[in-house]
């Protein structure tokens, strides 16, 4: 309570904060980013709803909402934070090494069921929708080609590649192969010893370049 010249005063109300100001809980966020891989995987992008993935994470419409405005901006959202999440960047010492490393991952994630289903669908749309196309290059830059630029670099840096090589035919080399196989032959198991052979002859691509 404050007083002043006038006498005692009543205490000041706490301001409350608005009902629309509310802070959005990020485990529904991230149930409902969980919803859009399932959606995708099960309907594909045309049939997706706002419902569909609504119900699947187990909350309203409201709160999808609530965070984008449309499945278009969901969907460029999920995509886009594959980008920021990336893979991890190997670093065994050789260039050999560092490919095999990232193959392995890179191998595993391609061929999940989710991921299997949900990379055509969203390629296929990408051809029919510049600002998905957008979001699924930038994905790709950011990931794994992202990573495999700096493995490149650092095999420059150690003199395992020469000065001034094709850096670009390099990353071309390191996405193709494991790219084809998995997502467009979709190869459900890769031959035995596959891996670090495509490793060994990546890195002697490059090396020759």
């Amino acid at each position: 309570m404050t007083t002043n010249a006038d006498g005692p005063q009543q205490p000041r109300p706490r301001r409350r904060t608005p009902a629309g100001a509310a802070v959005l809980r990020e485990d529904v966020t991230e149930a409902i980013r969980a919803a859009v891989f399932e959606e995708l995987a099960a309907v594909g992008y045309a049939r997706m709803s706002i419902e569909g993935i609504a119900r699947r994470a187990g909350v309203g419409k409201t709160a999808v909402y609530r965070r984008w405005r449309s499945k278009l901006h969901l969907v460029l959202d999920v995509v886009s934070a594959l980008a920021v999440q990336g893979l991890p960047v190997p670093d065994t010492g050789t260039l050999e090494g560092d490919l095999r490393l990232l193959f392995e991952v890179t191998s595993r994630a391609l061929r999940h069921p989710v991921a299997s289903q949900i990379i055509p669908d969203l390629q296929a749309e990408a051809a029919r929708n510049p600002e998905i196309a957008e979001a699924m290059q930038k994905a790709l830059r950011d990931g794994q080609e992202g990573v495999a630029s700096r493995i490149v670099a650092a095999a420059e840096r150690r003199g395992e590649v020469r000065q001034g090589f094709d850096d670009e035919l390099a990353l071309d080399l390191i996405s193709g192969p494991l790219y084809w196989r998995s997502v467009v032959i979709r190869t459900q198991k890769l031959p035995k010893g596959y891996l670090p052979s495509l490793a060994r002859a990546t890195a002697e691509a490059i090396k020759a370049l």
